[in-house]
């Protein structure tokens, strides 16, 4: 199954989860979308699992073909498996250029970095999947700091998790180090991905 393209606000309904990170979609309605929403369901272990998974790679808007992968390589290391997958699913470059402010959303982050206006260590990476290691630094490219887009992201930029540190004058973000699990999605239960994938 590729990328989903479809209406966020309904997924992050049916999911129960704000997929923008704002809390928004979940504000007015709180409930599944669809004319038994509001209806109580009976759901199945596998369908706990089911959406636990679900969650997970559509906040970060990942194929499925591409998530399993992340996740046989996390098994591979050492460590707890599922705290393993959401680090690196947070080291991905696309999520960094999000996590720093550069874009408002990881979709338009995805766009900025395949439209070749995103660097890490000067050079140009135009790969969202890219792996981000501690030590590197992300920017922008000097034609690109101007963008519009960009400077409405910055001027609403939320707080810069502690793993990232941001420098303001030029506009670039230095990966410091790997995440802790405590500074991750909280409404996330890794676990029960573990559970799903391990069936």
């Amino acid at each position: 199954m590729s990328r989903y393209t479809g209406p966020t606000w309904k997924l992050s309904r049916r999911l129960g989860i704000s997929l923008s990170e704002t809390g928004k979609e979940l504000r007015k309605r709180p409930y599944p979308p669809g004319q038994h929403g509001q209806r109580r369901r009976r759901i199945t272990e596998y369908g706990l699992q089911l959406n636990e998974k679900q969650k997970l790679r559509f906040l970060y808007g990942i194929s499925e073909k591409q998530f399993k992968k992340i996740f046989q390589e996390a098994v591979n290391m050492p460590g707890i498996a599922g705290e393993n997958f959401m680090i690196l699913l947070e080291s991905r470059l696309d999520n960094l250029v999000y996590r720093l402010g550069f874009a408002r959303t990881r979709p338009a982050a995805r766009q900025l970095v395949t439209h070749g206006h995103i660097t890490v260590n000067g050079k140009k990476v135009d790969i969202p999947s890219y792996r981000v290691t501690p030590g590197e630094v992300i920017g922008l490219r000097e034609k690109s700091r101007n963008l519009q887009v960009v400077q409405e992201s910055l001027e609403v930029r939320p707080a810069v998790p502690e793993y990232l540190a941001f420098d303001e004058q030029n506009l670039t973000g230095e990966f410091l180090r790997l995440p802790r699990r405590d500074e991750l999605h909280p409404d996330i239960n890794e676990a029960l991905i573990v559970e799903f994938y391990s069936r």
